[in-house]
């Protein structure tokens, strides 16, 4: 969302977030959260550090980071990053930390989605703006919330009866490894046996569902407890000549 600031809020005016960003110079400071996008409907628009809008440049809006700041976003249901810099402010609404450029949104499947949970580090100004590698400690990131200086990554809670004096039951989630979507089953029940050709200890299930009057089986691998597990478990298939990509799965919803 493209909304010019008074020059004292830019200028002068530290959050709470700003001032623990400024404090922490011994280590990466991460922000957790959703991120959405925003692209053709504000091309060429003046953003709020001035700067015009371009869809096809690495740019962001974040309500409080220094303009120019650069963050590596990384979206941990994929493992896709990107660099991007700083230009506007936003988002204001649905508790989102970041609106992205449509070019940095589109490979950490943002715009698929209308909006995705992304973990974004900041990083040093010389960093290359675009696609990089998603850090080595992701899965650290994810779990540890005594890292985040924002919104943390959502948990499923799940109500059950329990006695009034034990506490709620609060279910992390966790990962698969989908390897396909295909409309024809006998395709899928293909890749199930690639698969467990690869390695017969996996759990290698097809889901079936029904999206637009059409058939898809999507062929998933495991359930992870952590997404460290299952992008190793993708590398050996990727290995094998078998492309997936990591999923978060809420606990409560998982096959």
């Amino acid at each position: 969302m493209l909304l010019a600031l008074p020059q004292t809020t830019q200028a002068t005016r530290l959050s709470d977030d700003d001032k623990a960003l400024t404090a922490t110079s011994h280590r990466t400071a991460v922000l957790r959260g959703r991120a959405s996008w925003y692209g053709r409907e504000h091309q060429g628009r003046r953003t709020s550090s001035g700067e015009r809008f371009d869809r096809h440049k690495y740019t962001c809006a974040h309500k409080t980071l220094p303009f120019g700041t650069r963050l590596r976003v990384t979206n941990p249901d994929n493992g896709q990053a990107v660099v991007v810099r700083v230009t506007d402010r936003g988002p204001f609404r649905h508790a989102r930390i970041l609106d992205l450029a449509e070019v940095a949104a589109r490979p950490l499947g943002v715009i698929t989605h209308g909006s995705a949970d992304v973990v974004a580090e900041v990083v040093p100004d010389t960093t290359p703006l675009g696609p990089i590698d998603a850090p080595a400690d992701l899965a650290a990131l994810v779990e540890d919330d005594s890292l985040a200086l924002s919104t943390p990554l959502e948990t499923v809670e799940v109500a059950v009866e329990v006695p009034a004096e034990t506490a709620p039951v609060v279910l992390k989630p966790t990962y698969v490894v989908q390897a396909g979507t295909f409309g024809d089953a006998r395709n899928a029940a293909a890749m199930q046996a690639r698969i467990l050709a690869v390695d017969q200890q996996l759990s290698v299930t097809v889901a079936t569902e029904t999206v637009a009057s059409r058939s898809l089986n999507r062929v998933v691998v495991g359930e992870f407890a952590d997404w460290a597990t299952a992008d190793a478990v993708r590398k050996r298939l990727q290995r094998g000549g078998i492309t997936g990509l990591v999923r978060k799965v809420p606990a409560a919803t998982a096959h």
